[in-house]
């Protein structure tokens, strides 16, 4: 195993089994919907880094951040809904996007490239992704509760808003780690199938939660081995892989 297909591989461990950690609060939340076009606030971020040559992780959770708090802010001053906001920025950003990045790196922006993963980023992925981890299961159950009875978390002195902004940064960052593995299109590949797979098979919470991590794990491990033997990229492949075994679960939850 070459060291290059190693650190790929684990970057792409951290961040995907985070990722479906965190998709599984977020299918039961049913915001499964506005992650695509959320992660997608990531490109402008990525053409900036690329064009003036700096990583396109920090491009993108810059990006990703500004183009939340302009969602916001809009929300405000407008009162129009977050997805019809959401879907103006995105679109505004994926037109910059195209503007300013030359033709020949267009694919990299959409669907990533693992052979730019260094030790320094592997690092650093793995470090944000455990505290990320840590974080969400901290809060994991207050999460359940709110989305339960929202009511009845106030009563229990919960802070939704609070909780719910702590839960979104940290989709931000996995969002913005991601794109190096599978680029700014697909980064909602990472956190929505393996939560969605990991549904389809549990039987309770605990299972939901672990199958979430597993299949969060795995799809990226496949897919990136995957690459050694086939002529796609990495970001491709991670989410063939992920909707094929998607498909799968969902024949055997028919059965069952």
């Amino acid at each position: 195993m070459t060291d290059q297909l190693l650190l790929s591989l684990t970057t792409g461990i951290f961040i995907g089994g985070v990722a479906g950690y965190l998709g599984t609060l977020m299918v039961i939340k049913r915001m499964s919907v506005a992650v695509d076009p959320l992660s997608h606030l990531v490109l402008p971020g990525i053409a900036l880094a690329l064009l003036f040559h700096f990583d396109v992780s920090l491009g993108a959770l810059f990006s990703i951040v500004l183009g939340m708090i302009l969602i916001w802010f809009l929300e405000l001053k407008t009162k129009l809904s977050t997805e019809t906001l959401i879907a103006v920025v995105f679109t505004l950003g994926v037109a910059f996007a195209l503007l300013i990045l030359p033709e020949a790196e267009i694919e990299e922006i959409f669907v990533g490239d693992i052979s730019k993963i260094n030790f320094l980023s592997t690092i650093i992925s793995a470090i944000l992704s455990i505290i990320i981890f840590l974080i969400i299961k901290r809060i994991y159950s207050k999460m359940i509760l709110i989305e339960i009875s929202e009511d009845l978390a106030k009563v229990e002195g919960i802070n939704s808003k609070k909780l719910l902004f702590i839960y979104l940064l940290s989709v931000a960052i996995i969002v913005a780690l991601g794109v190096k593995i599978v680029g700014g299109l697909l980064t909602a590949s990472l956190i929505a199938i393996p939560a969605a797979t990991a549904k389809n098979l549990s039987k309770n919470l605990s299972q939901y939660s672990f199958l979430g991590i597993f299949f969060g794990i795995l799809f990226p491990f496949l897919g990136i081995s995957f690459f050694k033997f086939f002529p796609f990229s990495a970001g491709i492949l991670i989410t063939l892989v992920g909707g094929f075994i998607f498909l799968i679960s969902s024949f055997l939850k028919k059965e069952k």
